[in-house]
């Protein structure tokens, strides 16, 4: 029994001393992981369910986001992104991807979303079912603009309730209809 707590402690105390606290914060370009699960409560944006090629050609309506992780702005822009997918549920094909894959790249596709990234974040690009690009804005875009786009992009009237979009602590945010 001695012999095992002479094991134990100190195995216990170099746990102890060399473990760092997790600092997760939305306001640093800091890596914490996926920003939509931790910052916007919604994990099931990524990866995206579709492709721009794919939504092109089902002629639907195309809503990419391109964001980085390790980006504040980013961060800040993900709760938005979540209330896109609530406002506009399966009306859209919301494509959010990371630009870790594009950078520095040059793409002449324009079926491919990558041929629409300008090298800033977050950037929002909305496409109509034919192609034609009817938003693109860098930036914490306010919703009201990003609707306003959809709505031209699909003919479907812009939706008549808010959302807000609420912080209840330092990383969680919540989209919910008002």
């Amino acid at each position: 029994m001695v012999n095992l707590l002479k094991t134990i402690i100190p195995l216990l105390i170099a746990i102890l001393i060399f473990i760092q606290p997790v600092n997760a914060a939305r306001n640093t370009n800091s890596y914490d992981g996926n920003i939509f699960p931790i910052y916007a409560g919604n994990g099931s944006l990524v990866p995206p369910s579709t492709t721009l090629k794919d939504a092109l050609r089902g002629k639907r309506t195309s809503v990419i986001i391109f964001y980085l992780d390790d980006s504040a702005d980013s961060k800040a822009f993900a709760p938005s992104v979540s209330a896109l997918k609530l406002i506009w549920g399966e009306e859209i094909d919301l494509i959010p991807l990371t630009t870790d894959e594009i950078q520095n790249q040059s793409n002449e596709d324009p079926l491919e979303a990558s041929y629409y990234w300008n090298g800033q974040i977050p950037q929002i690009v909305v496409i109509d079912g034919k192609g034609d690009l009817k938003l693109d804005q860098s930036g914490q875009v306010p919703l009201e603009d990003i609707n306003e786009a959809i709505s031209q992009a699909t003919g479907l009237a812009k939706p008549s309730y808010s959302v807000k979009i609420k912080s209840f602590n330092e990383y969680n945010s919540e989209a919910s209809v008002e």
